[in-house]
């Protein structure tokens, strides 16, 4: 891993010497663990001597997506609880005789449920949680479900509360118990953190009501208006616990990860309809889906690389969003990494787009 380990580590100084970040943390390994990682840049910019660590805490934003919502439907899938393609009104109440009833855990899933693309809840439904919840789950669809791919935060808010209808629990508990406390993922939770913990933080967003940058708070306005914890975004995690829970991926436990869940969610599940999508995840971008490399990505940063033919995964730690919401510069460096990561495990990969 030296040349692979030197080249990384070029291509994330590029980044802070660019101020496309402040610092980032990054690692790849496989089924065993961690095989290389690495830490570059500032914790801030506003105190350069604070380095960034391997030890910093992240809001890892939609990551969230993949470590409390993907990861517990899959639980509830194993059970018998959910049946993915059964249309939600047939035994959710909540959304029985609303325009989500003829929908499928499996469309939202894939991002083909129809839902209303990007919106304000507070400007549709207030500030009271009951209120975002009716709001969000009693919506007209944008499209019928099945005829398009088209992204938004919505399938997981819909995901987490359907998780939470099924198990009885409220999300941030449910992925305690089913997801982290199993797998030993002792420093990820939903946030706001405790001082401590928010101290280690890298920081993200100016928040204009502090006068400060959000530090152990969620940046995402979805996950604050709900007390920090959605499907959205809201969970905060640190570079080991999210190696552990990929190592795990490749090599799945029956205390948290079911072999047939990763095999259904890590293959093409929307047919011929574009962009291609897996169940939460999506192909790598510069590869093609035979190559079979999967990513998730998160809007402060953050990255994280998965292969199991490949028996490798790769992790990007970044609090990019502490400078600006630019995504185009961050895409290079996330290509590029994941071109450095998985090179020379099988088939070669394309370059980077």
């Amino acid at each position: 891993m030296t040349h692979t380990t030197d080249r990384i580590e070029d291509l994330l100084q590029t980044g802070v010497r660019d101020e496309i970040y402040p610092g980032a943390v990054w690692a790849v390994g496989n089924a065993d663990g961690i095989e290389a990682s690495g830490a570059v840049g500032l914790l801030d910019p506003d105190h350069p001597d604070e380095p960034m660590r391997l030890d910093t805490v992240f809001d890892v934003a939609s990551l969230t997506k993949i470590l409390a919502v993907w990861s517990t439907i899959g639980t509830l899938v194993e059970e018998g609880k959910l049946q993915l393609h059964t249309p939600l009104g047939t035994f959710w109440d909540e959304v029985a005789g609303h325009p989500l009833a003829g929908a499928t855990a499996h469309h939202l899933l894939t991002h083909t449920a129809g839902l209303p693309l990007r919106a304000n809840l507070k400007n549709l439904y207030g500030t009271d949680p009951q209120d975002i919840r009716d709001g969000v789950l009693h919506e007209a669809l944008h499209r019928p479900p099945g005829e398009a791919v088209e992204y938004t935060d919505r399938a997981a808010l819909v995901l987490g509360y359907l998780a939470e209808h099924l198990s009885g629990q409220p999300l941030d508990q449910l992925a305690t118990d089913r997801i982290w406390n199993p797998l030993g993922m002792t420093q990820t939770r939903f946030g706001p953190l405790p001082d401590a913990e928010a101290a280690r933080c890298a920081p993200t967003e100016y928040d204009e009501t502090t006068g400060t940058h959000l530090k152990g708070t969620a940046h995402d306005f979805s996950a604050r208006l709900l007390d920090g914890v959605c499907g959205i975004a809201g969970s905060f995690s640190v570079l080991d616990d999210l190696a552990i829970f990929l190592r795990h991926m490749l090599n799945p436990t029956p205390a948290a990860f079911d072999p047939n869940w990763i095999k259904e969610s890590l293959r093409i599940q929307t047919g011929a309809l574009a962009p291609a999508r897996g169940l939460f995840w999506h192909p790598a971008p510069g590869t093609n889906p035979a190559q079979d490399v999967w990513v998730h990505y998160g809007f402060t940063g953050t990255g994280m690389w998965i292969s199991p033919q490949r028996d490798r995964w790769a992790l990007l730690l970044t609090n990019k969003l502490r400078f600006n919401r630019d995504r185009e510069p961050l895409a290079e460096i996330r290509n590029a990494l994941c071109a450095n990561a998985f090179a020379g495990t099988g088939q070669l990969m394309d370059s980077p787009s």
